[in-house]
């Protein structure tokens, strides 16, 4: 997705080098449909320049500094040189993150998809992120509770979530779902409290897994699970859940798993 308007001053672009002369560098900006800029041969490098073309390439992918805006002539000022090599490694992957989002998005919609239904989607997760990115990155470690205040309907939301788990690579996933213990014999609290421990795993969880079983409101628990995949991570949880509902029958009493929360208070 490129932006329609202009970039702020004070900015850093990506862009690609279109023309050098002797007067400068022209520079395509890869983020901004239809906008091109000149960065002054004073702008390219530091120190006195006998030939720009020692310091840039035609087609060469460059990080520059936005220096000023004029929308009426239609043109930008940049500065390659004000941009430090850590600058540059940043915005060249913000920029390589943004293509992985806007290819995540043409394989949630369709690579057909209308420019309308790409920016009513992207507006409404830019609403609540900084960058498309960080909402498929979300999507993916927290599923559909990392969009609950994003403005998609149900469909949309599973179609971004289920995209970013199939492509978005992170460091870990959070699953979350609950267990219903009910055990109607007098020690029905000893024998919860033993199917809560079996639900911890008694130690014999895997090290990459972190686990975690809470207080709901009665007789529900929550099961957290922190994995290194998505695909671990819902194992680890269902497994979980079916070690509690084991040890509880085993007792005497009942035990039901569900995804969703359904306690009104904690």
């Amino acid at each position: 997705m490129k932006y329609s308007g202009w970039p702020d001053q004070g900015e850093l672009v990506v862009g690609k080098v279109d023309e050098i002369t002797d007067f400068g560098v022209f520079v395509d900006l890869e983020e901004y449909e239809d906008k091109r800029g000149l960065a002054h041969i004073s702008e390219v490098a530091s120190g006195w320049i006998k030939n720009v073309r020692d310091h840039v390439r035609e087609g060469q992918t460059v990080v520059a500094k936005v220096l000023d805006v004029d929308e009426g002539s239609q043109q930008i000022d940049l500065s390659i040189k004000d941009v430090n090599e850590h600058q540059r490694k940043e915005k060249i992957q913000e920029w390589k993150n943004e293509q992985k989002a806007d290819n995540w998005m043409a394989i949630a919609f369709g690579e057909d998809v209308s420019d309308e239904r790409y920016e009513s989607v992207a507006n409404a997760l830019l609403a609540e992120f900084e960058s498309l990115y960080d909402a498929f990155e979300s999507a993916a470690i927290h599923g559909t509770e990392a969009l609950d205040e994003v403005d998609l309907d149900d469909d949309d939301v599973a179609t971004v979530v289920e995209t970013a788990r199939e492509n978005v690579s992170v460091p870990y996933v959070n699953v979350t779902g609950y267990v219903d213990l009910e055990c109607p014999t007098g020690d029905g609290v000893d024998h919860i409290k033993a199917a809560l421990q079996a639900a911890e795993g008694n130690g014999e969880v895997s090290d990459e897994i972190e686990l975690s079983v809470s207080y709901v409101g009665s007789p529900e628990y929550r099961i957290q699970v922190q994995a290194p995949d998505y695909k671990t991570a819902e194992s680890a949880l269902e497994a979980s859940a079916e070690r509690a509902r084991e040890s509880i029958s085993a007792a005497g009493g009942t035990g039901r798993y569900h995804r969703e929360r359904e306690t009104d208070d904690e």
